[in-house]
């Protein structure tokens, strides 16, 4: 049962599922069915929305083969039985962009959770800058997009329906304070 009370399964992979084409598969790496939808990650997903204030977001153009495949979207993934979500965005981000942890500092968290699972975007600010490279077969392409050109892409539908509030957050933790504290 999930947390919610709604029965729930793991569903194993087959061909054509997303999933890195080489190496050992993770036990995370299985799709989880319940009444609010299928979604990949046994153990829930995050992905690492990095800002850097002079570039923009960094997103991922995502491989034809994966699930939305040809869409933007963050670097991200499937999180590893017992991981916390900051440390598995953290992990996917330098897997699939090569996006070294010292170089950027979590702003904060949105969770999306329908209760038998959750996807985490951890939201980073650069504070040491760097060229995200294509580290394996999931992208296509990495680009720094500046934040009020993402929405006029190709999005991964979940992206684009979280991405106001994402931008909204994001852009709030960018502005300075006022003389009164806030």
């Amino acid at each position: 049962m999930g947390q919610t009370g709604t029965m729930e399964k793991i569903v194993p992979t087959s061909p054509g599922d997303p999933r890195r084409p080489l190496g050992p598969r993770d036990p995370g790496d299985a799709w989880v069915d319940g009444d609010r939808g299928q979604f990949w990650g046994r153990f829930g997903s995050a992905g690492l929305l990095a800002h850097d204030a002079g570039k923009g977001v960094l997103l991922q153009h995502r491989a034809t083969w994966s699930h939305h495949g040809g869409t933007w979207g963050l670097p991200g993934g499937a999180l590893h039985q017992g991981e916390d979500p900051v440390t598995g965005a953290l992990r996917e981000a330098y897997e699939e962009a090569a996006v070294p942890e010292q170089n950027v500092r979590v702003l904060f968290t949105s969770v999306f959770d329908v209760g038998y699972w959750s996807y985490t975007t951890v939201a980073v600010e650069v504070v040491e800058p760097f060229e995200p490279a294509i580290s394996d077969p999931e992208s296509i392409e990495l680009d720094w997009i500046p934040i009020h050109e993402v929405a006029g892409i190709n999005l991964h539908p979940a992206f684009a329906a979280s991405w106001p509030a994402l931008s909204e957050k994001l852009l709030d933790h960018r502005r300075p304070l006022r003389h009164d504290g806030r």
